[in-house]
């Protein structure tokens, strides 16, 4: 809705923000048929903030009539804006803080609304942060954020990229098209995007062993597999990233007797763990992954894949069992 107003005619708006922000701004091409485009932003992280201030003040002197309005109504003017910041789930932690601290601390020293989904977007392991206020509280907020993600960057690898209108389209790696980050930047949504499933987890899901419910072997790995997971741990290029999942989707991804999440292990080349209990009060497991960078990245995207199916099961689930009640 806002891109046109952020580009500006020829590319002026945006070429002013890069100037006056001493940012690297790009903004991702158009699919035909998809509203959404996201604007990229790398830089110091003054200069981040100062470039999400300069695109609240750019959409506040330039409202949009609602589409549901008169074409001769006039158009509400307002001094704040909203901004969708996308964020990686692995990162997501680092901004709300235990109990939600974080956030309402950078809301105090903002002014800014914040409010943080609890859905990843299709086919991506990130996240939608909106963040609501003034160009200054824009700016105060976005600030603390890119300070949080300064601080636990290391455990972004592996994040796979939200891309408008790529859902289901793959490349050679079996990664979503254009799975690399311009300019390694934060990342705004310029569309009105709602994530799939709302912002609620459905149902719940079967218990199982936590090592993946596949029998346990009384005598243990062989003297291969240790050779070879040792090698693997020596070398350079080995990572290890932890990632938490609602207690409530740990048993499709696990599948019965552990077939799912072996499968994930087979394909991907890495090693995946998976705690037996809640790390916290949120509820959720954590699962740690171990491999090389491109067998974790796998990793993510089928286990983040198959949670997204599972969502989609489940809200599929509930929206026939209430159209059953309306019939009978």
């Amino acid at each position: 809705m806002f891109t046109g107003v952020i580009i500006g005619r020829g590319g002026a708006t945006i070429a002013t923000l890069r100037s006056e922000s001493g940012v690297k701004a790009g903004v991702s091409k158009v699919v035909a048929g998809v509203p959404d485009r996201i604007l990229s932003v790398g830089g110091s992280v003054d200069g981040v903030a100062k470039a999400y201030s300069l695109v609240a003040q750019t959409i506040v002197e330039n409202p949009v009539p609602a589409l549901s309005s008169a074409p001769d109504s006039p158009v509400p003017v307002s001094s704040s804006a909203t901004i969708r910041l996308l964020i990686s789930h692995l990162l997501i932690g680092s901004v709300i803080g235990k109990g939600g601290a974080k956030i309402r601390q950078i809301q105090d020293v903002s002014g800014a609304r914040m409010v943080a989904s609890k859905e990843m977007l299709p086919q991506s392991t990130e996240r939608v942060v909106e963040v609501s206020g003034n160009a200054e509280a824009i700016r105060l907020a976005v600030a603390e954020i890119s300070k949080c993600l300064i601080e636990d960057w290391d455990r972004s690898q592996g994040t796979v990229l939200y891309h408008p209108g790529a859902e289901g389209t793959l490349i050679g790696n079996g990664f979503p098209q254009g799975a690399g980050a311009p300019y390694g930047g934060r990342r705004v949504s310029s569309g009105g995007y709602t994530a799939t499933g709302g912002n609620q987890r459905i149902g719940s899901g079967s218990r199982q062993d936590a090592n993946g419910g596949a029998p346990r072997r009384a005598s243990g790995p062989s003297a291969a597999t240790v050779a070879a997971d040792a090698a693997l741990a020596s070398d350079p290029n080995y990572r290890e990233q932890k990632i938490s999942i609602p207690s409530d989707m740990v048993g499709c991804i696990i599948g019965r007797g552990g077939t799912k999440i072996n499968e994930i292990r087979r394909l991907s080349g890495s090693k995946i763990s998976i705690a037996k209990t809640a790390h916290d009060e949120t509820g959720e497991r954590m699962f740690v992954i171990s491999g090389l960078p491109d067998n974790n990245e796998k990793a993510l995207f089928l286990l983040y894949n198959q949670l997204e199916s599972e969502k989609e099961r489940r809200v599929a689930s509930v929206a026939e069992e209430e159209s059953a009640q309306k019939d009978s």
